[in-house]
């Protein structure tokens, strides 16, 4: 029964997405890469939040809420703010330029070599990290819940590899030959089912832990029972100290919302400003609701399971234990979709970068529309294998998430300080953004090798990316200073969209974080 609902939503999904994208010119690279700027509000939020909300997401920050309790909600509330700054602050100045990219900015801003570089860092930290590690996830939740290696009589080893080529093939054909409308549209009906389903394993689990099979029941119980678990404060000792909140958590969570190729890209294809904004308030309402999903089943399987299992498996052995046989199928369609979106959103914006930013700008300046889409369609297949030839070997790593936001702090930094200086200065010239963003990349990859190869510093990674972000942010100025641009830079209006803006956005956006402080006023 499971595997036939599985099997039916997919196929429902595949069905709605080709007709809602035919008539989409995806010969166009604007066509391709940012669905014809035609995306709306709603399309815009789901898929953002489904692109985000992967199996690295829920079984990465799940794995980690089963060792550490709640306060790793860090990474889901604080997402609210980055998302309403990015609203505010930088998707007008974005829409106003008609970028596809957001090396295009920098380019505009600075010179060819900063884009290309920047292009290199995104496209080697997808190809190295994101979509491996989503990859391994999905195979891990999709292996999990069906049982795969007993269902086929293979090697948990074995089922993994068989679930990385399924996925990653299922994915690219979605991302390298739909383009971007198509995984948006698959992404926004997906979001749907992962939100009901998400809410669905906590609702089951908690009646699963209760003495009278209550909901109620089973918060009383985890609130008695495990109090130190429901602590959002984290200690010196714990993965998210508090005072990182106020250092490089934020920092993560405006490079990843703000200034992510492939996040970004949804509100880049929006038709106008003000439904990029509705649609990023949106999913950052959603957001604040995160915890609920990604990290209550965690805590409730620390209850469950008690210490000793590996992360990676806590949320698929939940699921598989509380969730009834029907909602099984459904389940893991949804959480099917959740990986595919998050790979072939990754995918995509590599396949984006590379026509755009690299084909066009360093191989043939001269290339028409047509080949820059088929180029690029061409190195995605090649970089698609590249990962799925990775993926199974992050067995080895212990923590999930946490190793995906260490690593991601290589290429992170580097952009968000040169997309940061590049807005609020006027004459800091291009020799500044190069030496910055080598220097940020050059001293973060030290401190990783120190960290966690030789173990000589155990410096928190949110404070090393907060210290790197602000001497990076010193040595662009001062470089700045002394060999300033001849003449201010001022962004020209392109007119692609209309960038009036939302005219509630300011209000709605304080509501939002005002939400968030709650959050933790609440649970402290």
């Amino acid at each position: 029964m499971g595997i036939i609902s599985f099997i039916g939503f997919t196929l429902l999904v595949a069905i709605i997405s080709y007709f809602a994208t035919r008539k989409t010119n995806e010969n166009t690279s604007e066509g391709y890469f940012l669905g014809g700027r035609s995306l709306t509000a709603t399309v815009i939020a789901g898929s953002l939040l489904l692109t985000n909300l992967s199996t690295e997401q829920i079984v990465g920050l799940n794995g980690d809420a089963y060792t550490d309790g709640i306060l790793v909600m860090a990474w889901e509330t604080l997402a609210a703010i980055a998302m309403v700054i990015t609203a505010i602050f930088l998707l007008p100045r974005y829409l106003k330029g008609g970028i596809s990219t957001l090396p295009t900015f920098l380019e505009r801003r600075f010179d060819s070599t900063t884009k290309a570089l920047t292009s290199g860092l995104f496209l080697t930290g997808y190809a190295v990290v994101l979509l491996p590690m989503v990859l391994f996830t999905g195979s891990k939740a999709i292996s999990g819940m069906f049982n795969i290696p007993e269902m086929l009589g293979v090697s948990e080893w074995a089922a993994v590899w068989i679930c990385v080529w399924g996925i990653g093939i299922i994915g690219s054909i979605y991302a390298i030959f739909g383009g971007l409308k198509a995984v948006a549209v698959s992404d926004s009906i997906n979001a749907v089912g992962l939100l009901i389903g998400g809410l669905l394993i906590p609702i089951f689990g908690l009646m699963a832990i209760s003495k009278d099979g209550s909901i109620m029941g089973g918060l009383t119980k985890l609130t008695t029972d495990h109090p130190e678990k429901l602590n959002s404060i984290g200690g010196p000792d714990s993965s998210i100290p508090f005072a990182t909140i106020f250092t490089g958590m934020m920092l993560v969570q405006l490079f990843y919302w703000g200034s992510n190729q492939q996040i970004i890209q949804r509100a880049l294809g929006a038709k106008n400003l003000a439904e990029g904004q509705k649609g990023l308030t949106i999913a950052a309402f959603i957001k604040i609701l995160g915890p609920i999903i990604v990290v209550l089943p965690g805590i409730i399987a620390f209850h469950k399971y008690g210490a000793g299992l590996n992360t990676s498996d806590v949320y698929p052995k939940l699921v598989a234990d509380v969730l009834p046989d029907v909602w099984v199928g459904f389940f893991a369609a949804v959480l099917f979709g959740a990986i595919l979106s998050s790979f072939n959103s990754a995918l995509n914006s590599c396949v984006t970068l590379f026509g755009v930013d690299i084909y066009k700008q360093f191989i043939n300046k001269d290339a028409g529309e047509l080949l820059i889409v088929k180029k690029g369609k061409r190195f995605g297949i090649i970089l698609a294998i590249f990962s799925m030839f990775i993926a199974p070997f992050l067995v080895y790593a212990d923590s999930i998430f946490g190793y995906l936001q260490t690593v991601n702090g290589a290429y992170s930094v580097p952009i968000l300080t040169a997309i940061i200086i590049g807005f609020l200065t006027k004459r800091v010239p291009a020799l500044a953004a190069k030496v910055g963003i080598i220097f940020a990349f050059s001293i973060y990859v030290l401190y990783i090798i120190l960290a966690k190869g030789f173990e000589l510093t155990d410096l928190h990674m949110l404070h090393m990316q907060a210290i790197t972000f602000v001497l990076t942010v010193i040595i662009m100025l001062v470089i700045g200073k002394l060999y300033p641009r001849e003449e201010d830079y001022v962004q020209a209006y392109t007119e692609q969209v209309d960038v009036t803006p939302w005219k509630y956005v300011k209000v709605v956006g304080v509501f939002i974080c005002l939400i968030v402080v709650s959050t933790y006023i609440i649970f402290r």
